[in-house]
């Protein structure tokens, strides 16, 4: 599958949790709002402004595979989190107008990239290359996770089950991201597997929401089968 196909396949994902995502957070008002997310320290506010702002910024990134022109995806660390502050206190109703125009913007310019740009670099927050379908990969990643940490009813398998194959990649994304932070182990789900490093004599095993549960620090690991490591925070 080439960078394009493989792009826009994960552009179809996006635009049905976007069409998730509205369903979920329409008609939430100011209680249910200011109300905790399942991230501590988060209201409901704070999930959707980040998940917001972080649609500005992977479009960032796929100006910048577009066009070669560096465009960062956040100003700095700092801007991003007094960003999110700042937003998640405005009134319900522009937070929520904020999330659909936001999620709008990025469907809107994804669906125009030139079938070469896909496979173009940018760079992410730490600095990594990252292609334009790993940007769109990323997104589909941080709707699916962040549509969990809503607390409105949604665990991760239900998300992914909406997902099909793509669950494959929203794994392999919490996989590569937590790479460094890895033994040499198995992990399986049904119908999906992955290897890291050589010759892993141990076998981590569970549904795909588990695992992405225990590699996005949602979970100590304990609903999975097998010797499972501890890890670091999410970052």
């Amino acid at each position: 599958m080439t960078a394009s196909e493989k792009a826009h396949a994960l552009l179809d994902g996006i635009r049905k949790l976007d069409d998730e995502w509205a369903r979920a957070i329409g008609g939430l008002g100011e209680p249910e709002l200011r109300a905790p997310s399942a991230l501590p320290g988060w209201s409901r506010a704070h999930v959707l402004t980040h998940v917001a702002r972080n649609a500005d910024g992977l479009q960032n990134l796929l100006v910048w595979a577009n066009t070669g022109v560096e465009t960062q995806m956040y100003p700095s660390a700092e801007a991003r989190e007094r960003d999110i502050e700042a937003g998640a206190q405005r009134p319900a109703a522009d937070l929520l107008a904020d999330f659909v125009a936001s999620a709008g913007r990025f469907e809107q310019y994804a669906a125009a990239m030139p079938d070469d740009a896909w496979a173009r670099e940018a760079r992410n927050r730490q600095g990594a290359p990252v292609t334009g379908a790993v940007v769109a990969r990323m997104r589909l990643s941080e709707l699916t996770i962040h549509l969990a940490d809503l607390d409105r009813g949604y665990d991760l398998d239900r998300v992914l089950a909406l997902l099909g194959p793509l669950t494959e990649d929203v794994v392999q994304h919490a996989v590569t991201s937590r790479g460094a932070h890895l033994p040499a182990l198995h992990l399986a789900t049904d119908g999906f597997a992955w290897t890291m490093g050589s010759a892993p004599k141990t076998t981590v095993r569970g549904s795909a929401g588990e695992l992405l549960a225990w590699l996005s620090g949602r979970s100590d690991g304990a609903a999975l089968d097998g010797d499972v490591p501890r890890l670091p925070a999410w970052a």
